[in-house]
């Protein structure tokens, strides 16, 4: 008898089965390359931004340091020369304490000649300071604030607080009297560029109602890049405005 002889190709369905091993394996490297492509690229990411934060924390401590220079020259020079004088620093801002020469009267804003011939001597030593390299740098603005006590109604007080802090920026400007060093052209500019006025009631009282009748002023700087941007604003040109007459 004749048997008929199967023969089993074994490898027909290796043959088969390679082609689904050898696309899963490319899909895996494909996948394990994306992810390390993916992983390498936060990294770089993630670095740059670290670097980025860095530098930015670098300069803001900078720019608080040469901050409390500036403050801390104009202190000196201040307290040297008028002792009833306070600068103090909170953050970045500074804010100097005129003492009792500017104090007023009650419900007055009229100055006493002693405190108008203070003002005109102890202001260019701002100034001063408003010109050197990091007052150059970092001072924005001069905000001169007025002061009042508890007694009146509250917008007479914001009305009266505000024109003492105005009278302070018109003693700049009223004629030198006798014996006094007169205002130069360049530190008139100096206050028609740098100086503003503020007033505020009797929001800020301090501890007598004579000390609360004052006028402080208030030294503002820029942030980090303000400048930069604001120079690139349009200015009117004031070079042949009058400073006017208060």
């Amino acid at each position: 008898m004749m048997f008929a002889r199967t023969v089993i190709r074994r490898g027909i369905r290796d043959e088969g089965e390679k082609p689904f091993w050898i696309s899963f394996a490319d899909l895996m490297t494909a996948c394990m390359t994306v992810f390390l492509i993916v992983m390498a690229v936060t990294i770089v990411a993630m670095k740059a931004q670290v670097d980025a934060f860095a530098g930015t924390t670098r300069l803001v401590q900078e720019r608080q340091s040469e901050i409390e220079l500036f403050a801390s020259r104009l202190k000196a020079n201040s307290e040297e020369m008028y002792p009833a004088v306070r600068v103090g620093i909170i953050k970045d801002t500074v804010r100097i304490d005129l003492g009792s020469a500017a104090n007023f009267v009650s419900g007055s804003a009229d100055l006493s000649s002693g405190g108008s011939r203070f003002l005109r001597g102890y202001f260019p030593t701002v100034l001063e300071a408003a010109r050197t390299e990091l007052g150059q740098k970092w001072l924005k603005r001069v905000v001169v604030e007025g002061f009042t006590d508890t007694d009146g109604t509250y917008l007479f007080n914001l009305d009266l607080s505000l024109q003492r802090s105005r009278k302070v920026v018109c003693t700049m400007f009223a004629p030198a009297a006798g014996g006094e060093r007169a205002m130069s052209q360049q530190e008139l500019n100096q206050i028609r560029d740098l100086f503003l006025v503020g007033g505020y009631s009797f929001n800020s009282m301090q501890e007598s109602k004579a000390k609360s009748r004052r006028v402080e002023l208030k030294l503002e700087f820029w942030q980090l890049g303000e400048k930069e941007q604001a120079e690139k604003q349009p200015k009117p040109d004031l070079s042949d405005k009058e400073f006017g007459r208060c």
